[in-house]
């Protein structure tokens, strides 16, 4: 079956893990968030695509959360030391992939000409895309002011109330190759467990995609990042909380109008199950709390098992 997947970083990595367990990985199609891309120390660091390769290739750090495991930090030390950036950190083997990245756009190569390099180096099956080769870049409004996504993620740990997402960019933004094609080749969409609005909203802020999965002729099945309406990690209820009026499952079904077709969400949300349904999407219950590669590829058996 083949498969495209829309995913953001962490909790779209991990399932991506479980999904490549759960069918042949050269089925899978991943198209990434770049809306989080930020230059730190002169580079060009896109921690959602890399977050995606380290997990499919088995060398993310688990218990952090991010970044590559087995990691060593002497560079971001030194450089911070001579008074470098130091609010975004880089390790030693993270930093590797960030020079050949920036070198290779310093060149003229796309970014998902060298992703496609990464993805090859680091020995995985799966298609990875960029949603765009352009630059698109997310920017968090808040009651204090409008900020970059990393300066609020990273730098101001998401701590200010969010009144509006939007992307600089959208407008002259088109697919990166491969990428509409993908799309109309699937015989299943997924949107993996990301947030909504950070993750999965400057995907769909490229006009070609949305437009292309709303033409879908096979379904599209989105997994709720949210387990008893709170968020693993990150601000995602916080934002649902604030911009959807709520964290239950319908609430979330309602990010994706005409993009879904079916939404999955933890049994510990069960009761929210009629309400998916009565905005036309078919409520799947299941264990969505990924704590181990097992959890993770039986939770994908379950959105394969709804195409």
């Amino acid at each position: 079956m083949k498969v495209v997947a829309l995913s953001g970083g962490v909790g779209g990595a991990r399932f991506l893990r479980g999904l490549v367990q759960a069918t042949d990985p050269a089925d899978v199609t991943v198209i990434g968030n770049v809306g989080d891309d930020v230059e730190v120390l002169g580079m060009h660091v896109s921690p959602d695509l890399d977050s995606i390769l380290y997990a499919l290739a088995g060398v993310a750090d688990v218990q952090r959360g991010w970044g590559r495991a087995d990691e060593t930090w002497v560079a971001f030390e030194e450089a911070s030391r001579l008074g470098g950036e130091s609010w975004f950190m880089l390790g030693d083997r993270d930093l590797g992939l960030h020079l050949v990245r920036t070198q290779a756009l310093a060149r003229d190569e796309t970014l998902s000409a060298v992703t496609a390099r990464l993805a090859e180096a680091f020995g995985i099956e799966a298609t990875l895309l960029p949603a765009t080769d352009d630059r698109l870049r997310t920017w968090i409004e808040t009651p204090g002011g409008d900020f970059p996504f990393q300066e609020w993620f990273v730098a101001r740990r998401h701590r200010d109330d969010v009144d509006r997402v939007r992307f600089d960019g959208e407008e002259s933004a088109i697919p990166a190759p491969g990428v509409v094609e993908a799309i109309e080749a699937a015989e299943l969409i997924v949107i993996c467990p990301s947030n909504p609005f950070i993750s999965i909203w400057p995907i769909l802020a490229v006009d070609e995609i949305r437009a292309a999965i709303e033409r879908r002729r096979v379904r599209s099945v989105a997994v709720s990042p949210l387990v008893a309406g709170r968020a693993i990690k990150g601000p995602a209820d916080r934002m649902l909380e604030r911009l959807a009026g709520g964290t239950a499952p319908v609430r979330v079904a309602g990010c994706y109008p005409d993009v879904i077709d079916v939404l999955v969400f933890d049994e510990s949300d069960a009761a929210g199950a009629p309400a998916v349904e009565r905005e036309g999407v078919r409520a799947v219950t299941a264990p969505t709390l990924m704590r181990d590669l097992a959890a993770a590829t039986a939770l994908a058996q379950t959105v394969l098992g709804c195409a």
